[in-house]
């Protein structure tokens, strides 16, 4: 596995913002995983690894985009509906070969090659058939309609899917009818995921006092196998520094990525520092987030480490707007920030100037029909329940300090995140 410099997340100012963030992952990171070939059909999810080039025009031929008939434009009059005989029938996968165009109308149907000459399709409903078997033609139609160019949808020799691309069933469909039977995808990117706590208890394990069921980490695996990540369940590391730093060297040996969520604040319960610090290098940012500022970030033999906070919405909020891109820089995603939906505020809320909030919010329609947002009744990070019954968070700016009714504000629905 490829390995990183100790000092890759090194940054010099007082706080970082988001946008600082993303732009050091893409100057300092590089992808740190092989590639492999895989059949088309079996590459839904992957991340392209150089790009796609056609090896053939799609489509090969010009063929009608309808059924009906081929004319000439030329043979068509000016001034009223045109009179012409019907000469050859072609079907979708017959040939057109030695049928001429010239004075006369080709009965054509949807996909089949277009006559040499041909240039226009008129569709079967707009023609009347004559008991002689001559068609009329309407006019109005314009050159070229209803015929399809080869190499139109993809022409020989051109790139139709860039490197970088997380591959969608429709970039599989397109590498299909190019003829591609293989893709060159990234390997999947490999993360370990623990979480770390005294408190923590398995489900279905007695309560004891003082104790709580770690949802972290269930959540933290589920967001990351959405995202196309390998993610391995490592279960629960105690607040003990020497213990905390065995598991994580041994993590660093079989993952690119090893992730944790608690115990990276200034308690004296918090280890993680101590125990990274031990065994590698951690440069803690102090991020303009909330909820999620504690985020450490550092390097064990080679690879990077990232710490979330405890709270689950913090985990939440960190994974999908820090932790995401980072992943996909390593993954060799190219990787654009949620671009969001705008919509109307329905609440009111005041924040601190320099830094980024997420607000968990609901949508509706008002009386008018235009959608609003409606912030969660309660706000603190550790509570799951506002994840459960909302649709998304609004991103609130840096610089914005208040949000009253009636503002815009941009929203970014759960399912579009992942």
């Amino acid at each position: 596995m490829a390995q990183l410099s100790d000092d890759c997340f090194a940054f010099g100012g007082p706080l970082m913002t988001i946008e600082d963030a993303h732009a050091l992952f893409g100057e300092r990171l590089v992808a740190v995983v092989g590639t492999e070939d895989v059949p088309v059909q079996d590459a839904d999810g992957r991340i392209l690894a150089e790009d796609c080039v056609a090896p053939i025009d799609v489509p090969p031929f010009p063929n009608s985009a309808v059924d009906g008939y081929a004319v000439r434009f030329a043979d068509l009059r000016a001034s009223d509906a045109t009179v012409l005989p019907v000469g050859a029938v072609v079907a979708a996968g017959g040939s057109s070969e030695g049928v001429s165009a010239a004075g006369s109308a080709t009965r054509i149907f949807t996909g089949a090659p277009m006559p040499a000459e041909a240039d226009t399709v008129f569709m079967q409903e707009d023609v009347h058939v004559l008991p002689d078997g001559r068609v009329s033609l309407p006019l109005g139609l314009k050159r070229g309609a209803n015929s399809r160019d080869a190499g139109e949808d993809a022409a020989k020799g051109s790139s139709i899917i860039a490197a970088g691309r997380r591959l969608r069933p429709q970039d599989l469909a397109l590498a299909t009818a190019v003829g591609l039977r293989t893709l060159k995808v990234r390997r999947t990117l490999r993360v370990g995921v623990f979480s770390t706590g005294n408190e923590l208890v398995e489900p279905g394990a007695p309560l004891r006092p003082g104790a709580i069921y770690d949802s972290n980490r269930v959540l933290l695996l589920a967001l990351l196998r959405r995202m196309g990540v390998a993610a391995s369940d490592l279960g629960v590391i105690r607040d003990d520094p020497t213990a905390l730093a065995a598991r994580l060297s041994a993590a660093a040996a079989e993952h690119d990525v090893i992730l944790t969520s608690g115990g990276v604040s200034t308690g004296d319960e918090d280890h993680v520092k101590t125990a990274v610090e031990t065994i590698g290098r951690l440069v803690f940012w102090r991020l303009g987030i909330k909820p999620g500022r504690p985020v450490a970030m550092g390097m064990i033999d080679g690879k990077p480490f990232l710490g979330l906070p405890g709270n689950p919405v913090a985990v939440y909020v960190t994974l999908l707007f820090v932790v995401r891109p980072l992943l996909a820089r390593l993954a060799g995603e190219a990787y654009a920030p949620p671009r969001g939906f705008t919509a109307r505020a329905a609440f009111s809320y005041r924040k601190r100037a320099g830094r980024r909030e997420f607000v968990r919010v609901s949508l509706a329609r008002d009386a008018d029909g235009t959608w609003e947002v409606r912030k969660f009744q309660r706000d603190g990070a550790g509570m799951l329940s506002s994840l459960t019954e909302t649709e998304g968070l609004v991103e609130l700016e840096d610089n914005r300090t208040e949000v009253v009714p009636g503002d815009v504000v941009r929203f970014h629905p759960h399912e579009v995140l992942w």
